[in-house]
């Protein structure tokens, strides 16, 4: 098993409904902000942090994001026949990926300041089952709500207000295997190990963009050019 993790799950198989007009005929991942494709602003966050493996799943308009990647050293994992959400997709890439723990990155979002996949890996510690990439509240631009997790001196995490998930993370997959479900989120595998406080948080000092709707672009794009 290799640690630290060098293999990265790219999440693009959605269908982008959020995004009104802007996914009738494209798939999210190629909506573009800054004059770049969503999923090329994540795919410069793996090159900048040297990952060596990464896997795209692709569904809604995948033939697009497929030529897109072309030429380039990106697995596809196809759910064309039928999506299944974050937990499912990633056990199903797991073969492309090889074994854990792994990062896996949402591709709705750009970011600023130290590259968040690096500060993840360099984090990364032995007895961890997952760390998340988190970013308080009130620092979370195109994001409402008080927040996913609350988060203990000693890194750990729980349910509760406080900080926003950005999409960002390393997991150890192998509790994927006890899932029964075939279409599942990750939520599902975190909140079953929540409990024996194997959960971590890291918080990102730059900042970080929810683009899953139209009217969020400008945001997004006035914070990367800031």
């Amino acid at each position: 098993m290799r640690n630290p993790p060098d293999a990265l799950m790219l999440f693009a198989a959605g269908f982008g409904t959020r995004m009104g007009a802007l996914t009738r005929t494209r798939p999210k991942p190629l909506v573009e902000v800054a004059g770049r494709p969503l999923i090329d602003h994540a795919l410069n966050l793996a090159q900048g942090a040297g990952i060596r493996r990464i896997v795209a799943n692709t569904h809604y308009l995948g033939d697009q994001i497929a030529a897109h990647l072309a030429g380039r050293d990106v697995a596809i994992s196809d759910e064309t026949d039928r999506i299944l959400d974050t937990g499912g997709g990633l056990r199903k890439a797991l073969p492309l990926l090889g074994p854990g723990p792994v990062f896996t990155l949402n591709t709705d979002a750009v970011w600023t300041g130290p590259n968040v996949l690096s500060a993840l890996r360099d984090a990364w510690r032995p007895g961890m089952a997952a760390l998340l990439a988190l970013i308080p509240a009130e620092r979370a631009t195109g994001h409402a709500g008080p927040g996913d997790f609350t988060l203990a001196p000693d890194g750990r995490i729980a349910r509760g207000p406080g900080h926003i998930y950005t999409g960002a993370q390393i997991i150890d997959p192998s509790g994927l295997s006890g899932i029964p479900e075939d279409v599942f989120s990750l939520n599902l595998l975190w909140d079953r190990l929540l409990p024996g406080g194997q959960v971590f948080g890291l918080v990102h000092t730059g900042g970080w963009c929810d683009v899953g709707r139209a009217e969020t672009i400008p945001l997004a794009e006035a914070m990367l050019h800031g």
